[in-house]
């Protein structure tokens, strides 16, 4: 985007005139700025939405971008990491990029494609937001994407063990809450995510899901929205770590959101 060069046709027989050459002598700087100045905007935007998300991207375009200004939302909370990674990095280093990148994609396109907003990819954790007018309506997105995001895995396992591939899973923890979703970070650095019980309780039902030996796992807020109660099915109560009580968590339904 050093420069821009563009080229000019006429219908007119004999071409340009002189004067409307002239004409174009002093127009296409100022077009060439206007054009130039849309194009960067256009790729501020995407890369903002590439390396922040969409929604945070926005709202940072739209000036949020002071330290400790945060919004206090409900959401509902996407917190996955895969299955035994440490065990891929550690005898197939190699394999690492490709495979955090291939189930990225398919994580994260369920996620947009209901509506969600990723917000960190931590190595192999995905955490992400669903908001909407009403917590059932973001709870339905969020075990939809959930549903898209399993048969997405399944489907890359096959693919990837067929071309003699690593292949892993993917483990879930959904929960719902109110968060604070902002700037946080130190005065060189900022970081537009969320924070609050809600989110540690989250990650705290997406480990579980190895103990348990579930691939998904919902905390008891959520399961108790409408709507949902009936997509799940409660495999008991838990103690999570950092969590003052136990509680019950569920997974999807056999052969019902799946």
């Amino acid at each position: 985007m050093d420069a821009v060069y563009s080229s000019w046709m006429t219908r007119q027989a004999g071409g340009f005139t002189d004067a409307q050459l002239d004409a174009l002598a002093r127009l296409v700087p100022t077009l060439a700025l206007a054009v130039k100045t849309t194009a960067l905007t256009r790729m501020t935007g995407t890369l903002m939405e590439t390396y922040l998300g969409r929604d945070a991207a926005r709202r940072v375009l739209s000036g949020r971008i002071m330290r400790g200004v945060a919004d206090r939302i409900d959401a509902a909370i996407w917190f996955s990491d895969l299955r035994g990674f440490t065990r891929v990095t550690d005898s197939a280093p190699e394999q690492v990029i490709p495979l955090l990148n291939d189930y990225a994609d398919v994580a994260v396109s369920a996620i947009h494609a209901h509506g969600g907003d990723v917000l960190k990819l931590i190595g192999d954790g995905i955490l992400a937001i669903f908001t909407a007018e009403d917590r059932a309506q973001a709870c339905g997105a969020a075990l939809s994407a959930a549903s898209d995001a399993r048969r997405a895995v399944a489907a890359l396992n096959a693919r990837r063990a067929h071309d003699l591939l690593p292949v892993t899973d993917m483990y879930l923890g959904l929960h719902v809450g109110e968060v604070y979703y902002g700037n946080i970070g130190s005065l060189d650095r900022l970081d537009f995510t969320v924070v609050g019980p809600a989110v540690n309780e989250a990650s705290r039902i997406a480990t579980m899901c190895r103990s348990v030996e579930q691939p998904v796992l919902v905390s008891q807020a959520f399961a108790a929205v409408d709507g949902m109660r009936g997509r799940l099915v409660s495999i008991g109560r838990y103690a999570l770590r950092g969590v003052e009580r136990p509680q019950e968590l569920f997974t999807l339904e056999p052969g019902g959101s799946e």
